[in-house]
């Protein structure tokens, strides 16, 4: 079966630079990358709940109704294992499917699909058909939406080979990402926080796109190393701006992606800082900040200074009350006095 199938722009090549003063928000940002890629490539269509006549539960797809129509943007049932299901399917036989999650936690219902059937489908078949499909929606706490409402799924998900886990911290990560995910062959998991949705950040009119498992230096300095990805990476940037008050500078590198994870890039900084805190919205345990300081013992052991240290989520469930559920969560505090640990203060 010949399908059309648009060359992959050369990743390696440098992002063109950010010109102008545009500034638009994060769910802007989700909503130019599919679009742009709709408009390349015929296969591709968003399915989900609301996504079409109500123009998204967060307003992500709003307007590509419009513009693609009812063939390429399709309205679910509240049935994640039957759209999800259908996504499997779809991949298999040529198409492009972009599947949004109203939230992550309710992808457990279609666990069998996601986990089960989609990461296995390219191995099982010695090679001869895969399922290129992206799965995107909110992750983590979204405020005050009570335990079964506020999966962190990344912990879970990482755990199973064949798919590749995206997770971007602001507006321009989000379009460079998913424009990467939607022409990757391979399955794609891309984790948005809600909380994230209306912020504002520069995101540059020219096409750009964001390799898979190279990590952002987002801040330098010498002192300790700070590794995150998604929400977590504003609140490490918020501690590095309270640590340099007290003259401790810190490297803060955006993992981006989490599958494939970009371990060389943990190990060159602290070959230079000699101490890593990694800062993770997961529960701890078997979390994937365990894996990171896990990869770091077994490949950079010598390099250190101080244990490893981690900031997770409190080894609870999500809590409902807004106080609670605030300090359940990594924040700027927890951060600092994790950086003061590691280096004796």
């Amino acid at each position: 079966m010949t399908t059309f199938a648009p060359p992959l722009p050369d990743l390696a090549a440098p992002l063109p630079p950010r010109t102008g003063d545009r500034i638009i928000q994060f769910r802007e940002a989700l909503r130019e990358a599919m679009s742009e890629e709709m408009r390349r490539d015929p296969r591709l269509f968003l399915m989900g709940e609301e996504v079409a006549q109500y123009n998204g539960a967060y307003k992500i797809s709003q307007g590509m109704l419009d513009e693609f129509g009812p063939k390429r943007i399709i309205d679910a049932p509240i049935s994640e294992n039957g759209f999800a299901g259908l996504a499997v399917g779809a991949a298999m036989y040529g198409l492009k499917p972009i599947i949004e999650f109203m939230s992550w936690s309710f992808s457990l219902v279609a666990a069998d699909q996601i986990l089960n059937n989609i990461p296995k489908m390219l191995y099982m078949s010695g090679g001869q058909w895969g399922c290129s499909a992206v799965f995107r929606g909110n992750d983590g706490a979204g405020g005050q939406l009570g335990s079964t409402h506020s999966w962190c799924v990344e912990g879970l998900f990482s755990n199973v080979p064949g798919v590749k886990i995206a997770i971007p911290s602001c507006p321009y990560d989000a379009k460079g990402l998913l424009k990467t995910a939607i022409r990757e062959p391979d399955p794609v998991f891309f984790l948005e926080s809600e909380r994230m949705l209306g912020d504002n950040a520069h995101v540059p009119a020219e096409e750009y796109y964001i390799p898979f498992g190279r990590a952002h230096l987002a801040r330098e300095g010498g002192d300790c190393t700070l590794v995150s990805f998604g929400r977590p990476v504003n609140f490490c940037l918020e501690a590095a701006d309270e640590l340099a008050r007290e003259g401790i500078e810190v490297d803060v590198l955006d993992m981006r992606t989490i599958r494939p994870l970009d371990i060389d890039s943990i190990l060159r900084s602290i070959q230079k800082t000699g101490r890593i805190v990694v800062v993770d919205q997961s529960w701890p345990f078997a979390s994937v900040a365990s894996e990171v300081v896990t990869q770091v013992c077994e490949r950079g052991f010598d390099y250190l200074d101080h244990q490893p240290l981690r900031v997770n989520s409190d080894d609870v469930p999500a809590p409902y009350a807004k106080n609670l559920e605030a300090e359940f969560l990594p924040h700027k505090g927890k951060i600092i006095n994790a950086v003061r640990k590691s280096l004796g203060r």
